[in-house]
């Protein structure tokens, strides 16, 4: 009796685990996306590291209401074998508590966390977006955290700005020695001149480069990247890492000068680097754009809008944050996207959809449900 009872309950238990498990079969763009934890998955402005065979994705954990869009909790860690369902792997990195002083002390501005793992040293590197608690935008820093585990939990090491007293590649010595003509802040969202005309290089010199938006690429040789938004969000910079992946080794790119583009997401495709971006419209959504080069620290060409249908001039009411290469797939990647709603932050949604390849560039079409074998 109580082996037969006890074989009911165990089929029983298999049965809902292997229901747990494969809830999802497709992906469903735009709708409440459960964790195993019946949970809807808390990793805004996220990223996707495969290792091991399986997939983790660290984003930022928001909680209810206009106040969830700061740090309240840290960085969530989530992850899969399949992409579709998700198991809760808890806070990979946790914000410092209130008071004690540290960059990331609760109430910070941290965003956009990405892992990578470096293979020299066996650790994973997590970089953000940083901004420190009660000075609105106005820091620009990149952050960086390091563990043992993929999990974590991640040790915070510091944050600041970028490559400080060193100039990008191929800076004129005109521009070296012009004066400066920008002020110490501007909003972000436009400027009143070029940023030549203004020099933010040379004002930021000294204290170092801004840095907001940001994502990191590892190319086929190892060689890791930071891309971010720079220059008061006029310019997208790329700056080489250094072999540990915890800092910059001083060489660096600036790209799209006075375009305002933020949210960039990096990939590589049959030997050629793309890059998707957005335009700088706060928490409001607008047309994507994108990029090509045959290096990434050589000359970018924009190739316009990779969203080719309805909503395409709103991302489809998205904005990147990763492009995922599919593990085993060649050739398959697929667009990471955040519907932000800054009104109640926790309740962001997630935009997934798959890249095409046309004519030389890449594009993306809303589908309402799809999957990987589509």
């Amino acid at each position: 009796m109580w082996k037969q009872i006890s074989l009911a309950v165990l089929l029983a238990a298999g049965l809902l685990a292997c229901q747990t498990k494969e809830r999802y079969q497709s992906f469903t763009p735009g709708q409440v996306w459960l964790d195993n934890n019946n949970v809807h998955i808390n990793a805004h402005g996220g990223g996707i590291l495969y290792d091991n065979g399986r997939y983790y994705w660290f984003g930022k954990h928001k909680t209810e209401g206009e106040g969830g869009n700061v740090a309240n909790v840290g960085v969530h860690c989530y992850s899969s074998t399949d992409l579709y369902n998700w198991k809760d792997e808890g806070i990979a990195l946790a914000v410092a508590p209130e008071g004690s002083g540290s960059p990331i002390e609760k109430g910070c501005i941290l965003e956009r966390p990405k892992v990578i793992h470096n293979a020299r040293t066996g650790k994973y590197v997590m970089w953000f977006h940083l901004e420190p608690k009660g000075a609105g935008y106005t820091g620009a820093q990149s952050g960086v955290a390091v563990s043992d585990k993929v999990t974590g939990p991640y040790r915070f090491l510091h944050a600041g700005r970028i490559n400080a007293g060193k100039w990008p590649q191929g800076t004129p010595e005109s521009l070296k020695t012009a004066p400066v003509q920008a002020e110490a802040h501007y909003s972000g969202g436009d400027l009143p001149a070029h940023p030549d005309s203004l020099n933010l290089i040379k004002r930021d010199l000294e204290g170092g480069q801004m840095a907001r938006d940001m994502n990191l690429f590892v190319d086929d040789d190892g060689t890791a990247y930071h891309i971010y938004a720079s220059e008061e969000n006029s310019t997208l910079q790329i700056a080489r890492l250094n072999s540990d992946y915890t800092d910059h080794d001083g060489t660096y790119i600036r790209c799209f000068k006075g375009r305002f583009m933020e949210a960039p997401a990096m990939f590589k495709h049959e030997g050629r680097y793309y890059l998707m971006m957005s335009g700088c419209t706060g928490w409001s959504p607008n047309a994507a754009r994108s990029a090509v080069a045959d290096s990434i620290l050589g000359e970018w060409t924009e190739l316009g809008n990779p969203c080719v249908d309805a909503d395409s001039a709103l991302t489809y009411h998205s904005q990147s944050t990763y492009i995922l290469p599919v593990a085993g797939k060649e050739g398959q990647f697929i667009y990471l996207g955040d519907r932000w709603t800054p009104e109640n932050a926790i309740d962001g949604r997630y935009i997934w959809l798959p890249l095409e390849f046309e004519d030389g560039r890449f594009i993306i079409r809303w589908k309402d449900e799809w999957k990987l074998e589509d």
